[in-house]
């Protein structure tokens, strides 16, 4: 099943911790904001401060506008996000402290369940024909500009318009082992593997 999410689909829904306001783009069926399997979403940070307590979850956090932040885990180590696309990868119950480098950032998430799947995360500047890889979620997120999803075996061109979600579900394998291709500039792709 391909589907395309609009952004007039999102939800806007408070923070856990109530501090800010998330724009919620997709969530398991039957989820909600403190009992979920899988969440995507994207929050404005504004001002230093500690992030909200996910114990059970692994969180993706990836930079998609402004100077960038860093994100201390337990008083110690430290995610230095300062590019496009930086991403970290993280415990959801750590205590997380985000420090803005200047100015407000903008940052898209995954935040899974820990113990119910598996999450691999791609943020690219560019892929040309990049294969999908067999998972049993995919998305597929355009910063700025429509990408092309080319079906393999029917030669299917489905467009992506920036600022829409991609979701396909599942991908399996094929005879050429290759579901679709995909092709953009500022993308993220998520691989969801349910364990």
């Amino acid at each position: 099943m391909i589907e395309i999410i609009s952004p007039k689909q999102f939800k806007t829904v408070p923070w856990k911790n109530g501090l800010g306001e998330t724009t919620e783009l997709a969530i398991n069926p039957g989820g909600i904001l403190d009992n979920f399997d899988w969440r995507l979403s994207i929050a404005n940070v504004v001002e230093d401060g500690l992030f909200s307590n996910f114990t059970g979850y692994t969180r993706n956090l990836i930079l998609i506008e402004g100077n960038g932040i860093n994100l201390q885990h337990n008083d110690s180590k430290i995610d230095k996000l300062s590019n496009l696309l930086d991403m970290a990868t993280f415990n959801g119950g750590d205590k997380t402290v985000g420090n803005l480098h200047s100015g407000d950032i903008t940052d898209f998430n995954i935040i899974t369940r820990t113990k119910r799947f598996n999450t691999n995360v791609i943020a690219k500047h560019k892929l040309v024909d990049y294969p999908l890889e067999k998972a049993d979620l995919c998305f597929v997120y355009s910063l700025y500009r429509d990408a092309e999803l080319i079906i393999s075996d029917t030669k299917e061109v489905i467009s992506l318009p920036a600022g829409h979600l991609l979701k396909i579900q599942p991908i399996c394998q094929t005879q050429n082992n290759i579901f679709a291709s995909l092709t953009g500039t500022h993308l993220i792709v998520v691989y969801l593997y349910q364990q």
